[in-house]
């Protein structure tokens, strides 16, 4: 009977996803012009989006043009940006082709973002290269007013030890989170004896809190991972340091390992996102089917499947709720009266959908390349302690992602929480989280 049940419960999901999502596709495609001609009545020009990118996207071998107000470079970013196959997009694929092969078959070519033309043409000619200034659809309050693509550093909220440090902690937040992911769970729980021993380094992400949003970033791996070294391990002079670090911040996480093999101490991982690809599969479009399923339930792979399916209905969610940050953030207060709940909405608040439409799509989807490489790295050429935390309950991040990671790095231990999720394994138990990080520090020392 119960296995009757969970059957016609999957089938009805099933049958319910193809609909609405059939209908949001159809959604994102209006809205695709709805923001052409919006962007061009606020902005006297509108940006080449993703869904034209067989016209107007630089797209070849994963490779992307981007000129920032310093240099030019070439960025290495997902697939899964131009690529999210749908009914409408294969459909739409189906046509293109017919009409390609009548004209005599189909060519490779290599194409130029419009944007990027007018950027060479009139900007690296005009001498000067402007910094970039809010869209109309983002916030410009105080707390937003980080958007030169040139700022030098992420936000950064140190706490612990001094005087006479003798460890540093690096705390990374995971997608559409802050450094209030950290600062107001385990940071106050931590013992004195800890506090005064080990320094600690919480970041908002570039993008995200109250760390620089350029438009102009693609907010890709290198980006992210620079931004940390420019803003924590440089100018602090971290020579040595454990990392703690949750969802997609694990995949940052690993990453500076890499870079810094001899350097880091001990490396906690919560709820990573790692999901080997079966073999004959693109690693990219594998691992955004598997973070964002394009089901109706449970309804945080909903909101996953809505913030990394399409790009324009992702717009107006932001729009609507980053844009308007201090009402959602009044609200919250008036509502909650939680300290803790607060801030942590407050975090959810501020960005900008080029900030996570990017960072979604070129650090999740797209590590999914490289974190093979990093895992072997880590586990050959790091010679730290590994300690990976997951909930029972995660029905983003499933625990089998955790159990996964130690098969490729048989020393890492893993501890599943039972009864918690993928935030409520800090939230909820932020003291007893604390205690183990502690221990996780003193041994590794």
């Amino acid at each position: 009977m119960k296995s009757g049940v969970t059957m016609a419960g999957r089938f009805l999901n099933e049958i319910l996803s193809f609909v609405v999502f059939s209908l949001l596709d159809m959604v994102d495609m209006v809205l695709c012009y709805v923001y052409k001609v919006a962007d061009l009545f606020m902005e006297a020009e509108w940006k080449a989006c993703y869904c034209s990118s067989a016209k107007e996207t630089i797209a070849t071998g994963g490779k992307i043009l981007r000129l920032t107000c310093t240099k030019l470079q070439l960025e290495e970013i997902s697939d899964t940006l131009y690529t999210r196959p749908s009914l409408l997009s294969e459909v739409s694929k189906s046509t293109t082709v017919k009409k390609t092969a009548r004209r005599g078959g189909v060519r490779s070519t290599f194409t130029v973002n419009s944007s990027i033309i007018d950027m060479l043409q009139g900007k690296i000619n005009g001498g000067l290269q402007s910094l970039p200034i809010p869209r109309w659809s983002d916030c410009n309050c105080k707390t937003c007013t980080s958007w030169a693509s040139c700022k030098e550093t992420l936000f950064v909220k140190v706490d612990g030890a001094r005087e006479n440090t003798r460890e540093d902690v690096v705390f990374i937040h995971g997608f559409i989170s802050s450094s209030a992911f950290w600062t107001e769970t385990v940071y106050p729980n931590l013992s004195k004896a800890a506090k005064s021993k080990y320094r600690l380094f919480a970041v908002d992400l570039l993008g995200f809190g109250r760390s620089p949003k350029p438009t102009d970033s693609l907010y890709t791996l290198r980006e992210h991972l620079e931004m940390i070294e420019r803003s924590v391990l440089h100018p602090y002079k971290v020579k040595s340091f454990h990392i703690v670090a949750h969802s997609l911040g694990c995949i940052l996480a690993l990453a500076l390992a890499v870079n810094h093999p001899s350097a880091v101490k001990s490396l906690t991982l919560l709820a990573p996102p790692y999901f080997p690809t079966p073999k004959g599969e693109q690693a990219t479009q594998y691992i955004m089917r598997r973070v964002a399923p394009r089901r109706v339930w449970p309804v945080i792979a909903l909101g996953a499947s809505l913030a990394c399916w399409y790009e324009h209905i992702s717009r107006t969610i932001c729009l609507v709720i980053c844009k308007q940050h201090r009402l959602w953030e009044f609200l919250t207060k008036l509502l909650t009266r939680n300290r803790i709940r607060t801030y942590l909405m407050e975090g959810f608040f501020l960005h900008t959908h080029n900030a996570a439409w990017h960072t979604l799509h070129n650090v999740i989807c797209g590590s999914a390349g490289k974190i093979e490489g990093y895992l072997e790295v880590v586990k050959n050429g790091v010679k730290c302690d590994i300690t990976i935390f997951h909930g029972r309950n995660d029905e983003l991040i499933p625990v089998e992602c955790s159990y996964n990671l130690q098969s490729r790095i048989p020393r890492a231990h893993v501890k599943v929480v039972d009864n918690k999720d993928h935030i409520t394994i800090v939230v909820g138990r932020q003291e007893a989280f604390a205690r183990e990080l502690e221990a996780i520090w003193r041994n590794a020392s």
